[in-house]
This record gives structure tokens, C-alpha cells and sequence, in this order.
């Protein structure tokens, strides 16, 4: 690490990382944000990963500029050349890359800044938000072209992407933790060990979900969840669990159980398989109030079927009762249709808008609570 002690005070880091190791990313979403006075800047970033490279975007002053694959190992990208050095610009640096289980160690590493001017301090914004989510909030699709449907990460955007867009709509820094394919007691096939729970107690338990827990950059260090409180938290799962009805029963090779959910012969969800998301919803719920008891739960559900909305409610009901607190607000989310999808049938960069538009919208009446006034109504265009 070549960063000054100057510099190190002026970046901005936002995402889960472990406190040795501060500068380096996992999760989508996660971002590098600085302001500067300078004519020329430079970062040096080291990318890992196997066959699925790690992109990143970085936005001068609110605006994507760059998008971009960054190579195995080291690379320098230049931001700004021949700029008005007197002029400051707000630099944010996004990894718009999930974790991909089995491609090996996925990290990405700010290394150095070269600059010719100046870093100045980034301000906290008045808001803090955690989102829990999947694909969706992986912004799996959410760029591409539709009919789109490699499985590539090209097609993943942390910006073209309903999180980021609710954070900006209501002044908010925020944390994702998110995974293509997990859900809560199961993944999209079935597998059990492919649920988000078991995520939450580590910096970023997913790096290694392709073996055995081992040392990765701080992936694997107890996460220390006062290095950032979240003011409201919103969870988007349930997808996946829903999509196991559509494939065959797995066998968890760590367990030998067998497990699929399964549909009632009237369409819903059988009763087994609703208690088995209850059984799993509600001891991670229990495990977020305890965490932050002092953050405003909402469960968001429905862009992509809503086969699981009568468990999810019952889930929220059965947590409240046990914690005798305030039962968490669920949000019914706009579907998609021909013309909001996008790559890889899942949510396209219009129907990401409306989503950010109507969770921001509940967001806006909670926070005007809280301070008295609305902070933004202006909505994503």
C-alpha cells in the first residue's frame, strides 16, 4: 500500500472490509469516493479473480464516465488529465462486480492515487442505508442488451441499479450485501448453503464460498458492525427461494439432506416450504435487530413474481411478536414487464427506476419523521 497518511484520511471507503485491510473490496456496490483539486489524477487498483473479471465505473461529479474490465493483478486508470486544477470534482470509484463462487479470490484493491493537486475530506451524507439483496441487487441484467443471457459479469451494474438510485434520492450512504442466486433458506436450485444468513457475520463470507473458510484480504474476519449503522435497512429476497418450485430437489453434499421447495396443489407454496422460509426468515431477521435494534426494517418483494409475499408478511408478523418491537413495513415492488426487463430476463434499468422511486418514496415519510422534513422528492428520470 503506497497511500499517504494524507490521502488515507481523504478516501471515503464504503462496503464491508476488515479493519486491517480497509481498502479492499468485495461486494457490489462497494466504492471508493474522494474530492480533489487537481489537473491530472490517477489510481492504482489491484483486481483478483479468475475467468470473470472484475469491472468497476468511476462517476466525476455525480456522472459515469468510465466503465470498465480491469485486468488480473495491477492496473492504472487515469480520471482526470488537462482539468481546471482550481475546480473541485467528487470522484466515486464503484465496484459494480458481485462475488463469483469458484472463480477464485474476488477482491478489488485501491493501491495509490497520483495526483498533481490536492485530496480533499468527503462529507458523510445524512443518511444511512443497508440493502440485503440477490441478482436484483446485484444489478444482475440491469445493463445489456435484452435477450441477453451470458453468464458473464460485463452484465452486472451497481449504478444502473435500484440501490444506488434509492441512495441518491434520499441522501444516503449505503452498504449492499448481495449474491446471484442466494436467498434465504435456499438457493435458485435448491442448494442450502446458498443463502444470504449465512453471509452476515463475516466482512464477506461469500469469497470463499467455493471451499473451505480460509484467510482472503479480511473476507473472512468477524465483521465489526459499528464501523457503519444504518439508519434503515431494506431487504429484497425471496426470489430465489420462489424459483426452487420451477427445479428438482438438491442433496447438500455438506449435510446429505435433500431439500426442494415445492408447491400446494392450489398453486401456493406448500406448507413445508413455507415453514421452511419461516424457519430461516426469522432467525435472520432476529439476527439484524440485534445487530442494528435501533434501524427501521423494510422487506421489499415482487419484481420478478410474488409467489412468496403471504410467508414473507407471516415472517415479519412471527419476528415482531417474538422481539415485541415494531413489525418491519414490507414494500410490494413493481414487476417487470416487456418493456422494463433487461439482459438475462431480469430487471432492466427502467424498472430499477421504478423500484428506487417507490422505495425512496416510503424512505422519504420515515426520514421526514426523523427530521422534521422531507429530504428529496425529486424522482429518477
Amino acid at each position: 500500500m503506497h497511500l499517504s497518511e494524507e490521502f488515507k484520511k481523504n478516501i471515503k471507503v464504503l462496503g464491508r472490509a476488515s479493519s486491517e485491510e480497509p481498502y479492499v473490496l468485495f461486494w457490489t456496490g462497494s466504492r471508493y469516493e474522494m474530492n480533489v483539486k487537481a489537473s491530472s489524477l490517477s489510481v492504482k487498483i489491484r483486481a483478483s479473480y479468475g475467468n470473470q473479471e472484475q469491472w468497476i465505473c468511476v462517476l466525476v461529479d455525480g456522472v459515469r464516465l468510465i466503465r470498465m474490465p480491469l485486468s488480473n493483478g495491477e492496473n492504472e486508470i487515469m480520471i482526470l488529465r488537462n482539468r481546471n486544477r482550481e475546480q473541485e470534482h467528487n470522484i466515486r470509484i464503484v465496484k459494480d462486480t458481485p462475488i463469483m463462487p469458484g472463480d477464485g479470490e474476488h477482491y478489488i484493491e485501491l493501491t495509490d492515487v497520483l495526483i498533481d493537486g490536492e485530496l480533499l475530506p468527503v462529507s458523510e451524507r445524512k443518511h444511512k442505508l443497508l440493502f440485503i439483496g440477490d441478482s436484483i441487487t446485484s444489478g444482475e441484467g440491469a445493463i445489456g442488451a435484452r435477450g441477453e443471457n451470458d453468464w458473464v459479469s460485463e452484465l452486472f451494474s451497481a449504478t444502473d441499479n435500484y440501490a444506488y438510485m434509492t441512495a441518491e434520492l434520499v441522501d444516503a450512504d449505503y452498504q449492499s450485501l448481495s449474491q446471484s442466486g442466494w436467498g434465504v433458506c435456499c438457493g435458485y436450485d435448491n442448494d442450502t448453503r446458498h443463502v444470504m444468513p449465512i453471509a452476515w457475520d463475516k466482512v464477506c463470507a461469500l469469497a470463499y464460498a467455493d471451499g473451505p473458510a480460509r484467510p482472503i484480504r479480511g473476507a473472512e474476519k468477524d465483521y465489526d458492525f459499528q464501523a457503519f449503522v444504518p439508519d434503515a435497512i431494506i431487504i429484497n429476497l425471496g426470489t430465489n427461494d420462489a424459483n426452487g418450485v420451477t427445479m428438482p430437489p438438491m442433496k447438500n453434499p455438506d449435510t446429505g439432506v435433500t431439500f426442494g421447495m415445492k408447491l400446494a396443489e392450489d398453486g401456493s407454496l406448500s406448507k413445508e416450504s413455507a415453514e421452511a422460509f419461516l424457519n430461516s426468515a426469522v432467525p435472520f431477521l432476529s439476527k439484524i435487530y440485534e445487530a442494528y435494534p435501533k434501524a427501521k426494517l423494510y422487506w421489499t418483494y415482487g419484481m420478478l413474481g410474488t409467489l412468496l409475499e403471504p410467508v414473507i408478511k407471516e415472517a415479519l408478523s412471527t419476528f415482531a411478536k417474538l422481539h415485541q418491537t415494531e413489525c418491519p413495513e414490507y414494500i410490494a415492488l413493481p414487476e417487470i414487464t416487456d418493456d422494463t426487463v433487461g439482459a438475462r430476463f431480469h430487471p432492466g434499468l427502467p424498472c430499477h427506476r421504478q423500484t428506487a422511486n417507490r422505495i425512496a418514496g416510503v424512505l422519504n415519510r420515515y426520514f421526514q419523521q426523523l427530521d422534521g422534513k422531507e429530504i428529496c422528492s425529486e424522482k429518477v428520470k
